[in-house]
């Protein structure tokens, strides 16, 4: 985030391509592609930040990753969608807690039907020494 009173700047998809090919194509650092594209004070590494991310989203993904819209957080559920997960229909929410219920009411008579299994075979254990 800039300071108070900046507005950060904003570049094209097309000026950031270039950007990188040029950086790979000439073999320059990030200090020196900063200088050349006057891309603000590396000083504090903020542009060097900005254009290795570039590089990592231009090798990744691919010209096309530097087109897409990479501001706000991702979606904790889904990684990639910005914003709040849309809410489940009413309908759907009902059927997955009853399916919940289900699954665990399932879980426990398991368990008690093995501590059963269990509690048998030490019986015959007993009765065969």
């Amino acid at each position: 985030m800039g300071k108070t009173g900046r507005k950060n700047k904003v570049y094209s998809a097309e000026f950031k391509i270039g950007v990188i090919m040029d950086m790979r194509e000439h073999h320059l650092s990030y200090h020196e592609t900063v200088r050349k594209y006057e891309l603000g004070n590396d000083k504090t590494g903020g542009a060097r930040n900005m254009l290795q991310r570039w590089e990592r989203i231009y090798l990744e993904e691919g010209a096309e990753g530097l087109m897409k819209e990479r501001r706000g957080r991702a979606c904790a559920a889904s990684g990639t969608r910005k914003g709040r997960p849309p809410k489940l229909d009413k309908k759907v929410e009902e059927d997955l807690i009853a399916e919940n219920q289900r699954l665990r009411m399932e879980i426990e008579y398991l368990k008690k039907l093995d501590a059963l299994v269990q509690k048998r075979l030490q019986e015959e254990r007993k009765k065969q020494q």
